[in-house]
Parts: structure tokens; C-alpha cells; sequence
């Protein structure tokens, strides 16, 4: 979050997060956090944790010298969005267990889905940003499961 003063007015700017990562140097796991409040810890004795999803970033240890960060925006270079970027899924009925899908690896058949059934604003900006990725780049190729 950037606070910028002017005239004693504040302004609050930020970015959108995308993917919330931290790995802990002491066991060299890597948690990630997707949703707001979906707390993640490692376990070792630095107790390395994230939080907060894509709703903002909360992370901690020990000792703080042991964690590597790793935070994707929606603004960054769209070939890393699309393969941080993620979409909770159930499978195509509902019924299964939950997985977190890059879009890069979800079907076309799955991103318009996603369009239909919604979501929040900036999430659905990049689903168009991905079908577009791939109306534009021969190089992209998907299944259609």
C-alpha cells in the first residue's frame, strides 16, 4: 500500500495482488496463501507463515532473515500473471476436491466459464486477458477437456 501526502490529504493506492508466496530458507518450504485469510505455515522451528491471498499481504518467522518473498501483481508482465494468476475449482460438477488451476493451464472451455459464473472485477479482467493471450499467440496451445 502506498500513502502519498498531499496538503495533508491522503491518497491510498494499491496494486492488485495476484499470487502470495513465501518460502522458508530454514525447511525450504514454499506456502502459498489464495485467499484472503487463508493463513499457511510452515511448521519448522522458524514457523514461517503468509496470509491474506489477494486481498493484501501478511507474512512472519522468527527470524525474518529466513523467508524469500515472492508477490505477483496484475500489472506485472502478463507471461508471469498468467502462470501466478489462479482460479479455485471443483471440477466440472462441483464435487471435487478443491485445486488452485493457473490459467495458463485451465481449458478455453473453463475460462468462459469463469466469465460466465463471475467473480471479482480485476480477476475477470485477466480471464479476458488470458483469452486474448491466446486468440493472439499461436504459440499457446490448449485442450478442451
Amino acid at each position: 500500500m502506498y500513502l502519498i501526502g498531499i496538503n495533508n490529504l491522503k491518497i491510498n493506492s494499491m496494486k492488485q495482488i495476484v499470487y502470495n508466496s513465501v518460502t522458508c530458507l530454514e525447511c525450504l518450504k514454499t506456502l502459498v496463501s489464495y485467499h484472503r485469510h487463508d493463513y499457511q505455515t510452515c511448521g519448522c522451528k522458524n514457523e514461517t507463515m503468509v496470509d491474506g491471498g489477494t486481498a493484501y499481504l501478511r507474512y512472519g518467522g522468527k527470524d525474518m532473515r529466513k523467508l524469500s518473498l515472492h508477490t505477483i501483481y496484475a500489472d506485472d508482465d502478463f507471461e508471469l500473471v498468467r502462470q501466478y494468476a489462479t482460479r479455485g475449482s471443483r471440477g466440472v460438477n462441483g464435487d471435487e476436491p478443491l485445486t488452485w488451476i493457473p490459467l495458463c493451464e485451465m481449458t478455453d472451455d473453463h475460462l468462459e466459464a469463469v466469465l460466465d459464473y463471475g467473480g471479482a472485477n480485476w480477476h475477470l479482467d485477466i480471464i479476458r486477458k488470458e483469452i486474448a493471450y491466446r486468440l493472439n499467440n499461436t504459440k499457446c496451445v490448449t485442450q478442451n477437456v
